[in-house]
């Protein structure tokens, strides 16, 4: 984590949308989330500002928000938050900056979906629409683009890691999945549009549904397994099954077996986080612990039967 040298008050922004942005600059302003990369302001009922204030990476994920997602959201049905303008860095703020449009609704590590049936059909909805082929300029993964096997060291040192603290009971089994995921075949289709970081904090419901999905800032085309894991951590249990029968087109089983190679992955990194936070460690959110262990019990079910 890379803290912003620039304290974000409101005085800030509003000094910011005056200089670029002067005719939204009188709108009501108040904070909306503290989210890992960047900041969220609440600016009048329908748009936010978005500023990077903790990881340097965040300033090119901005770019790439603003210049691929308006051209994608009009085809998902799911509310994103759209960009509207581009600020650039200045002198009161040396970076660059959005105003999106605004998307109600709780995050889901907070306001977790109740229904099997009605989420694994949302979210099946929304990831066969993402889903298409991208463009050879469109942009590529970081990490999440490389091939599952490449990601071993990843793995390796989240679970070790996790068993050292104790957050994992059954880490054989865990190495069960992971090992049949890195072993299976790679993707040989058409690079297709993927969201990239598809966790319970980006995705937002509204009485137990989900109705929005946030932060496109790790949008890149590839694989789709890296989408499709979302499934174990998102859906309640008993969504599965019915998940995978609503997507289209129906993964075979290579995609499957790696989507759960990212979905292991995923679920470490919030089992280390949701630590964090119980721990009060900088960084941490508490609130990702309990899908990411339900994830990892999802995963590791079928080992025992």
């Amino acid at each position: 984590m890379t803290a912003c040298e620039t304290d974000i008050t409101e005085d800030l922004i509003r000094d910011l949308l005056h200089e670029q942005h002067p005719d939204l600059a009188d709108r009501p302003l108040a904070l909306g989330a503290l989210g890992w990369d960047n900041q969220v302001w609440r600016l009048g009922d329908d748009l936010a500002v978005r500023l990077p204030w903790a990881t340097a990476s965040a300033d090119a994920l901005l770019r790439k928000e603003h210049a691929w997602l308006p051209l994608l959201a009009p085809h998902l049905p799911l509310r994103t938050p759209v960009p509207q303008r581009l600020g650039e860095p200045s002198v009161r703020f040396p970076r660059p900056w959005l105003v999106t449009t605004w998307v109600p609704g709780e995050p889901a590590d907070r306001a977790p979906a109740r229904c099997p049936e009605e989420a694994a059909v949302a979210l099946a909805a929304f990831l066969t629409a993402l889903h298409r082929p991208a463009p050879d300029e469109a942009p590529a993964g970081r990490d999440r683009g490389d091939p599952l096997a490449d990601m071993a060291d990843h793995f390796t040192r989240g679970l070790d890691s996790a068993i050292e603290l104790g957050l994992v009971h059954d880490p054989d089994a865990v190495r069960t999945v992971w090992e049949d995921a890195a072993a299976a075949p790679e993707w040989e289709g058409p690079r297709l549009w993927l969201h990239g970081d598809l966790h319970p904090a980006n995705i937002l419901t509204s009485n137990g549904a989900f109705c929005g999905v946030i932060d496109f800032g790790d949008l890149f085309a590839g694989d789709p397994a890296c989408d499709l894991a979302a499934a174990w951590v998102l859906l309640p249990d008993g969504a599965i099954d019915r998940f995978h029968e609503c997507y289209e087109p129906s993964p075979d089983a290579a995609t499957l077996r790696r989507a759960r190679g990212w979905a292991v992955l995923r679920a470490l990194v919030g089992i280390h986080i949701g630590y964090a936070g119980v721990h009060g460690r900088p960084g941490g959110k508490a609130t990702w612990g309990p899908p990411a262990h339900a994830a990892l019990r999802r995963l590791t079910a079928s080992v025992h039967q």
